[in-house]
This record gives C-alpha cells, structure tokens and sequence, in this order.
C-alpha cells in the first residue's frame, strides 16, 4: 500500500497526464485535488489520444475509484460533456467508479463572463488567463459567497444563492465593465438539468478515501498545472488561482498529511509557458522553434502555443523544496533529440552581478535575471524504443545525471514518446519502504 501524490514542476503542460494514466495501472484511487478545465491532460493509449480536463486521467483504467476533489472548481457543462465524450467512445470502463465531492465548487456562466471582462479591460496588462472562470470562481469561494456541488443538489439553496450573487455579478458586469447582464432564470433552468444528470456522482468524497487507505489500497492523487502557477509559490500575478503544490492535495480531498508515502514532480525536459509572465530561459530562436514544433507544444485546453525553452533548474529546485519531491519524473527527453548542444540553468545572475540559485519573489527582478547555463552535448540515437537507462546514449545519461544533481533527488521515471509503453520505469513510487 501507498499514498502518492503527483504534480508538475514548472509552469504546467510538463506530460502529468500520461504519468498519471501510467502510474494509475497501479493505484486503486485516484483523486484529482485542485483546479478547473484550465488545465488538459492529454493521454495516449494503442495510438489514440484523449484529453480530460476535469476528470482524473486513471478513468481509462477499469476497476478504479476516480475523484473530482473538493479543491475543484467545476463546471457542470464540461464535465457532463467528458463524460458523454467518453461514453460515447466506448472509454469509460464499466467498473471504475467516478464521484465528485460535495464540497466541490461550481464554475457559474456567471464566473465565465466576468474573467473574460476583465481580461478585456487590462489589454496590454492581461494575464493570460483561459477565460473559463476558474478565477472568479475561486474567489466566491474565498469570499463564501460560492456555489458547493451540495447547494446545487438542494433546489431552495440554489435558487436563494443564484439570486444574491446575480445581484452583485450583474451589477459588476453592467457598471464597470459595461457589458450585458446574465439571466437568472436561465442559468437557473440549465443548471437544474445538470444537477438531474450528476446527483447520482455526489459524495463525501473524503470518506472515500479514508475507507479505501484503510483497505491497504493504493492512492494517487493528481494535480493540476505546475507549481509555478501556484498562488502563493508561483510567479505572481501569472499563475493560477488555486495552490498546485503537492500540500494542496491533502487540503484538496481532505486526506491528512501525514498519510503520504511519495511526492513525485513531472518535469519535461526542457521548459514551456502558456501565456503571460517572466520566462528566463525562453528561446526565441530556431532551437526555440524546433523544440516547439517536435514537441507539439499547444496548450490541450486553449490550443495555444507554448513558449519553449531551455530547462530551468532553479524552477526545478525550487518546486522540490516547496513540494517535498521525493523522485522526479522526465517527460519528452525524446524532443531534445538532434540537436548537437544542449543547456542547463544551474543558476541566475541578477542587474546588480549577484548569483542566486532562487527564483526572486520580485517580479521586476526575476524578469531581469540571466540565467547561468552549463552546456551538454546532443545525441542523435532515436530514443524511442529503449526502457533501460543504461540503453540510453551517453550524452542523454549525462544530462539525466546532471539534472538529478542539481534537483537534489533521483530521477525514477523517463518518458522516452507519448504512448503509454514510451517509457524507461527505474522505480515505482508505489514500491513498499525498507
């Protein structure tokens, strides 16, 4: 039995989804604790790809327990619509079992409107955010005004709740942002046919876990994004609004922390970035270029794409502190193939000549800094079809060595191409202690 949790190092986008799915063949629970359908997890299986958004990426796997956390924003529509998408693709395997916690948050049109008003506003200062009212929605949350999966199912809450907040939203939308008003009554409608279709989803979902770690089971629970978008350790105000460091998932499904055996951080093997913010390494060139193109970088959920660049270690090291990383994850070692000399950030160097291996809490500062690159030769060799490290070409061990020397902690995993078997497994994090 063990208890996993699996997050992303960098800014997002770093291949959890296919780690997830991998690892899943093992776990018996897997809970996703945080975030909204900002994020896309895209798995590929015998050739075919799927990409989820809401719900966890082990619903391929029959015979499973998945979780839609109490730390989720969700929306109603999308998730009705991954579950219709799978269905009708024949996916969704008739023995896993798919709850959502009652505790969750509900995604409003509401909430929608109002993240794409202000983005709008802002214009040369915007975020970059998807425009999915992941945000607006966090915060009725924090402001207790939000919506709960539970509210939703009790029609008089719902009505009562729907109707304070449209009179502040509304008010909002209309005054300062000099846009339409939402109507009440049909989103009350719409929702109400959504609540139909998902009661039967509902659970105390926390309970859930607790019974099943009590079985002796196994448990991932699956993040969302990267620690870099974290709203507290992130690169403020170009992150996300939810905590996606590895503590969010006790907070998220409610499971207690001293309950966790392994913390593993997915870290591709070079650095992207969807939308705005500082990106120290970032390549404008042709090596930019062809990372970006060989490696397919647009954003699952927006379709956007991805800023590319060399892999930042100080991104890296940081994420293991602030997360208690206990193994990493190599995704996409594979793209970095043929190209005759390769970089490491080790390292900043800030305006006024100082070297740090900390990523500065000033953004003005951080935008500033050098980075500090030790160099690596290539390889040529295809990758693809190795699963031993000692397979590996020379070149690509070496910078694997070197990554793990820098992070502090051993590389257990490599993923070599985007299909499930695409995979080198050194340890599995669900391997017992001692």
């Amino acid at each position: 039995m063990a208890t996993v949790i699996v997050i992303g190092t960098q800014w997002g986008d770093e291949g959890k989804g296919k780690i997830v799915d991998l690892y899943a063949q093992e776990a018996d629970v897997i809970a996703r604790f945080q975030g909204g359908n900002n994020a896309g997890h895209t798995l590929v299986v015998k050739g075919e790809q799927t990409i989820v958004h809401l719900i966890p990426s082990g619903i391929l796997h029959n015979g499973k327990i998945c979780i839609l956390g109490n730390g989720m924003v969700i929306n109603p529509k999308v998730l009705l619509q991954e579950i219709d998408e799978l269905e009708e693709r024949q996916i969704f395997p008739p023995d896993t079992k798919l709850f959502i916690s009652e505790y969750a948050h509900i995604i409003m049109p509401y909430h929608q409107r109002l993240d794409s008003a202000r983005e709008n506003r802002k214009g040369k200062a915007k975020i970059g955010t998807t425009g999915r009212g992941i945000g607006p929605a966090y915060e009725d949350k924090i402001s207790r005004a939000g919506i709960r999966f539970c509210d939703l199912l009790d029609d008089e809450i719902f009505r009562e709740k729907l109707k304070n907040n449209l009179e502040e939203k509304n008010f909002y939308l209309t005054e300062f942002c000099k846009e339409e008003p939402v109507d009440g009554e049909i989103i009350y409608k719409e929702y109400n046919e959504y609540a139909d279709r998902l009661r039967k989803y509902a659970a105390n979902t926390s309970v859930i876990i607790d019974r099943e770690f009590k079985k002796g089971k196994n448990i991932l629970f699956e993040g969302a994004q990267g620690c870099h978008l974290d709203i507290d350790h992130g690169t403020f105000p170009f992150v996300t609004s939810s905590n996606t460091v590895s503590g969010s998932a006790c907070c998220g499904t409610g499971f207690g922390p001293t309950k966790v055996d392994a913390v593993v951080g997915i870290c591709k093997a070079y650095t992207t970035r969807v939308g705005e913010g500082p990106f120290i390494t970032e390549l404008t060139d042709e090596t930019g270029e062809r990372i970006q193109k060989v490696g397919k970088e647009f954003g699952a959920t927006t379709g956007r794409k991805r800023r590319c660049g060399w892999l930042d270690m100080v991104l890296v090291k940081q994420s293991v502190r602030v997360s208690g990383i206990t193994g990493i994850a190599i995704t996409k070692l594979d793209v970095l193939t043929g190209i005759d000399r390769l970089k490491i950030c080790a390292g900043y160097k800030t305006d006024d000549g100082v070297f740090t291996e900390h990523v500065p809490s000033n953004l003005k500062v951080f935008k500033n800094c050098r980075p500090i690159y030790e160099e690596f030769d290539g390889w040529a060799d295809d990758i693809t079809k190795l699963r031993n490290f000692e397979e590996l070409p020379v070149a690509a061990k070496r910078y694997i060595q070197r990554l793990e020397e820098l992070a502090g902690v051993p590389v257990i995993l490599i993923s070599v191409g985007a299909g499930r078997n695409e995979t080198i497994i050194r340890k599995s994090p669900f391997e017992k202690k001692g």
